[in-house]
């Protein structure tokens, strides 16, 4: 049986500094709030990128998608699901769903693709040993 995906759900409250002339949020900001996501998400799963960062490795974004459902206001609380993506190749990928909690409508969706960059910036084609490690812990490996 194939292991269910790890999903992390929080909270962001929305700013007036992230609202437009049309008073919805800009949709530039929609990508900080996947970061938000993943900030999340690490502290839940212990998939943290300073660790990974210390052991040699930066995971760069290689691909963002994102589309807008809903708009999200000024005041409104958005709650952002962010559920990892398994693959056997060496990248995190995440998918968002990100919702407007009074109403539990869908405001976005998206996702992003991190790859596993060397200190010298080379592209790293294997899982490193610190993600392989969590892949374990978390049951996605033996």
């Amino acid at each position: 049986m194939k292991k269910q995906n790890l999903i992390s759900r929080s909270e962001i409250s929305i700013r007036f500094s992230d609202t437009d002339a049309l008073g919805i949020v800009w949709h530039g900001n929609f990508i900080k709030y996947f970061e938000d996501g993943r900030e999340a998400f690490s502290a839940q799963y212990g998939l943290n990128y300073l660790a990974m960062y210390n052991e040699g490795f930066a995971t760069p974004i290689v691909k963002t998608l994102c589309e807008h459902k809903k708009p999200l206001r000024y005041s409104d609380v958005a709650i952002i699901e962010t559920e990892f993506i398994e693959s056997p190749a060496a990248k995190l990928h995440f998918r968002y769903k990100l919702f407007i909690k009074s109403s539990n409508e869908l405001s976005a969706i998206g996702e992003t693709i991190q790859v596993f960059l060397t200190r010298n910036g080379d592209l790293y084609l294997n899982n490193p040993p610190y993600f392989e490690a969590w892949k374990k812990k978390q049951g996605f490996l033996k």
